[in-house]
């Protein structure tokens, strides 16, 4: 049986009420406030990581002429300064499992995220006949690599830069000894 008008209008129930919405609203805030400066910080390292890549590779084209030489060794070097960077800054407060296995994972995910983009470039290049200069960097520029990006976001905080581990809760007065 509902509680009589009068109670809906209680003091003591809207204080109620009005805790449990600025408990809600502080949870969500919370979730996202972390998740929003983790995106900024990301998409900040990654400009960075992206500009070493462009920068290198057309300072090592000029120097040696050999494209492919100089792409690889620029990818390299902007993918060792991004897992710097999202160790040290973006992820900073996550697990740490091994420089080795978070650097593996992190190439290979990298790998996965070109893979999409060349797959959005080939369908819009050879499946879709979209196949000007605009229309090759509209697919692998903007639309593979907004999808790769998302997906590295993704597969970064899934795989390599573990969620801590949650701290153990506090006993309680008269809480019996945990077993040892």
């Amino acid at each position: 049986m509902p509680p009589p008008p009068v109670a809906w209008l209680s003091l003591t129930y809207a204080r109620q009420v009005a805790a449990t919405v600025v408990t809600a609203a502080q949870r969500v805030h919370d979730r996202l406030g972390h998740l929003v400066r983790e995106l900024v910080k990301f998409g900040m390292v990654g400009g960075v990581a992206f500009l070493i890549d462009v920068g290198l590779f057309n300072v090592l084209l000029h120097k040696t002429g050999e494209p492919l030489i100089s792409k690889t060794v620029s990818t390299v070097v902007a993918t060792t300064v991004a897992y710097a960077g999202n160790r040290v800054w973006t992820f900073r407060r996550r697990a740490r499992s091994g420089v080795g296995r978070e650097y593996t994972l992190f190439f290979l995910l990298n790998g996965v995220g070109l893979a999409i983009a060349l797959g959005c470039l080939v369908i819009s290049h050879y499946l879709l006949d979209l196949t000007g200069p605009l229309a090759d960097n509209i697919a692998a520029n903007v639309v593979g690599l907004g999808l790769g990006t998302a997906f590295r976001f993704w597969s970064y905080r899934r795989f390599v830069f573990l969620a801590p581990p949650e701290p153990e809760p506090a006993l309680v007065s008269g809480d019996p000894l945990p077993p040892r």
